[in-house]
């Protein structure tokens, strides 16, 4: 484990130019080792759905972060899971044991919006109801899933849980 925390920090702590707003911290400040936040983050709402116990939790801040993240756990085969704010009800965001959370929730920018082509480009910590309205200042309609909406972010909406990729190959 130590060899995959020093590596993660050294991952994130380059001086690497970024490619989108950086969090706030050097890398060290956005991997977070402390067992009680970890645990926050452990399990989405699905109170039935199993969850184990991760080996760390980055909080990206940048696409360039998350390459950084999956190149490490590549690299040592640990398994990582991506999650927005954890609102889901299916276990879809789920830890694995040793695995790392790749927390997605500061990845919140909102880069184009094309009314023509009626596309949006978003990164997935965007909130649905911010999206939402973003779309409706150029006369768009997003329909998101009204009753989390306020809260759930566009990563967790558009990926599919492990149940539902299942489900959709057998059909």
């Amino acid at each position: 484990m130590s060899e995959l925390l020093e590596s993660l920090r050294e991952a994130l702590s380059s001086d690497a130019p970024s490619d989108g707003a950086p969090m706030p911290g050097n890398g060290s400040a956005r991997l977070v080792t402390d067992p009680d936040v970890i645990a926050s983050y452990a399990h989405d709402e699905a109170q039935w759905a199993p969850y184990g116990t991760p080996a760390a939790l980055v909080r990206a801040g940048s696409a360039r972060d998350v390459a950084r993240v999956v190149e490490v756990c590549a690299r040592l085969g640990v398994p990582v899971v991506p999650r927005g704010a954890g609102t889901g009800l299916s276990g879809g965001a789920n830890a694995l044991d040793g695995c790392v959370l790749l927390s997605l929730e500061a990845m919140d920018g909102i880069l184009e919006i094309d009314p023509v082509e009626r596309l949006a480009v978003v990164q997935p910590g965007v909130v649905n109801d911010d999206l939402r309205r973003a779309c409706a200042e150029h006369g768009l309609w997003y329909p998101p899933d009204p009753a989390s909406s306020p809260w759930s972010t566009i990563g967790g909406t558009s990926r599919p849980t492990p149940a539902a990729s299942a489900a959709s190959s057998t059909a």
